[in-house]
């Protein structure tokens, strides 16, 4: 008997209502859908004008700092670790509105 419902209910769901369809994931924030972010390597921003512009405007020096051939391959949330006195939450937050805004 037990085997007869089972088999019964199985054979029903393909029949439920479609409000149990899965239904694609809500479209993600425009900050996620931006072309650069806090997580993109710094050189891969500097290689784009657009954004180069944006990161020297926000983060003047950075991009030609005697040292930018050791940490270009990071990304600013990577950085920040070593620069938190000047890589504040402030300071990324404009960085991370001004990059979203490149195309």
């Amino acid at each position: 008997m037990k085997t007869l419902l089972l088999a019964v209910a199985v054979s029903a769901l393909p029949l439920a209502p479609a409000s149990f369809a899965q239904t694609a994931p809500a479209t993600a924030p425009a900050a996620a859908a931006a072309k650069f972010n806090l997580d993109t390597p710094i050189q891969d921003i500097v290689a784009d004008p657009a954004a180069k512009a944006a990161f020297d405007t926000a983060l003047p020096g950075v991009s030609t700092h005697e040292s930018y051939e050791m940490f270009k391959t990071m990304s600013l949330n990577q950085l920040k670790t070593y620069a938190a006195d000047k890589l504040t939450p402030e300071v990324l937050a404009k960085v991370e509105k001004d990059l979203a805004e490149v195309k």
